[in-house]
């Protein structure tokens, strides 16, 4: 077979400087995801900006000072009233502001097919994720006032440790304890699939406890699977949209990438970078906490005052936001070392390939949004830019210059 040259040798980043094949995608289909992309973003988007635009009005204005005095009030005004009454207050008014622009996302989202829950089935998951919520903010809250009543001005030193503690604590009981509240899992059914997703991971070194299947159909049409847990609570799940839709090998090319994350030890990774972080953010509050001009405008004393509790929120919110690219660009980065990783595992680029536009169409994905959203928002590079990674790394493999594909009579130059 004839090879042609149509691009110029791979750049140091593959993917970075080419395209998916025209093939790939029909008009139409790129349209699609597009007009998706278009429809939900506004509410999406606006949801956020609204989210944090109210918890920066009670936390930087005295109307969260007031919010907490009042809701204390109603449990007989003590500290930790105003404590528990306050952090529950703030987070109920969050998810109350959510929900008409998440609503809106599912409208749009049931437009495109990717929905399957009924009305009740989502307005339960957001009762269910109001409970998890006070469950661990409560806690959080009265532990954080406890060290402030201990030194206004140091509390954030132990505040940090702990923060950094609760995270790899967290990481490691989610699987357990967090994600069972929105999902049933059951073993997969014995058969060529489970052994496929077992002998990869044992090929590749990654010691698993078992394959489950998560039941993700009674609410989406959307494709996915991960790998959870850490040590003895590692396991494979796959959604049962993938498993029931997906060719057995694209399955094992989603399960191979996510076993690239624990090869690399991106949980891990993250988790330690994760509390370091929450250490760094508990650190910088304590900073800002002190700070006089921002405790008058809260209308509070000192950080010891339950009437401070709107402004650190507003403060974290604020950090979250802002550190949000950074963070994205990381879990770019770690996205597509684990692509090349499930590429190396398989060696089947093609099937990767495949897999790639099936999670694409099934998905509804824009596979080459606007370059500013992708650095803003986006964890994982875009559809176009993992395909063409992957011819990258199948050319340099054949030892031919990135962009040229072995063509036959009935095949298409790129």
């Amino acid at each position: 077979m004839d090879e042609t040259v149509t691009t110029p040798p791979a750049d140091p980043d593959p993917g970075a400087g080419a395209d998916a094949g025209p093939g790939d995608f029909t008009p139409a289909e790129l349209a699609r995801g597009r007009a998706l992309r278009r429809a939900q973003l506004p509410w999406a988007l606006g949801g956020r900006l609204a989210g944090l635009a109210l918890t920066l009005l009670l936390g930087l204005t005295p109307a969260g000072a007031g919010l907490v005095v009042a809701v204390g009030g109603w449990f007989g005004g003590s500290r930790t009233a105003q404590v528990l009454a306050g952090a529950a207050a703030l987070l109920v008014l969050g998810q109350a502001l959510q929900l008409p622009f998440g609503a809106r996302v599912r409208v749009v989202r049931a437009r495109y097919g990717l929905v399957t829950q009924g009305w009740a089935g989502w307005l339960l998951d957001a009762l269910r994720g109001l409970a998890l919520g006070l469950a661990l903010v409560l806690p959080l809250a009265l532990g954080l006032f406890a060290l402030t009543a201990w030194s206004p001005r140091y509390w954030w030193v132990p505040g940090a440790a702990a923060a950094a503690g609760l995270t790899v604590a967290l990481s490691f009981l989610h699987p357990l304890l967090i994600e069972p509240v929105f999902n049933r899992f059951a073993p997969m059914a014995p058969g060529g699939l489970r052994t496929a997703l077992l002998a990869l991971a044992e090929r590749d070194g990654v010691r698993v406890r078992d394959v489950l299947v998560a039941d993700a159909s009674r609410r989406t049409t959307a494709l996915n699977a991960y790998v959870s847990g850490l040590g003895a609570t590692r396991r494979i799940v796959a959604y049962d949209t993938l498993v029931s839709t997906a060719q057995p090998r694209e399955v094992e090319l989603v399960v191979a990438h996510e076993l690239g994350h624990v090869k690399h030890r991106d949980v891990l990774t993250g988790t330690v970078l994760g509390a370091l972080g929450a250490a760094v953010a508990v650190a910088v509050l304590g900073v800002l906490s002190g700070w006089a001009p921002l405790l008058s405008a809260a209308g509070a004393t000192d950080a010891a005052d339950p009437r401070a509790l709107p402004l650190l929120a507003a403060c974290a919110a604020l950090l979250g936001a802002l550190s949000g690219p950074a963070q994205c660009a990381v879990s770019r980065r770690i996205e597509a070392r684990a692509d090349r990783h499930a590429l190396e595992l398989t060696a089947d680029p093609e099937q990767f390939v495949a897999m790639q536009r099936r999670l694409a169409l099934a998905n509804v994905s824009d596979v080459d949004p606007p370059r500013v959203l992708e650095l803003l928002f986006a964890t994982h590079p875009s559809t176009t830019r993992r395909i063409a990674a992957a011819r990258a790394w199948e050319a340099a493999r054949a030892g031919r210059p990135s962009g040229v594909r072995r063509t036959g009579p009935s095949d298409s130059v790129v």
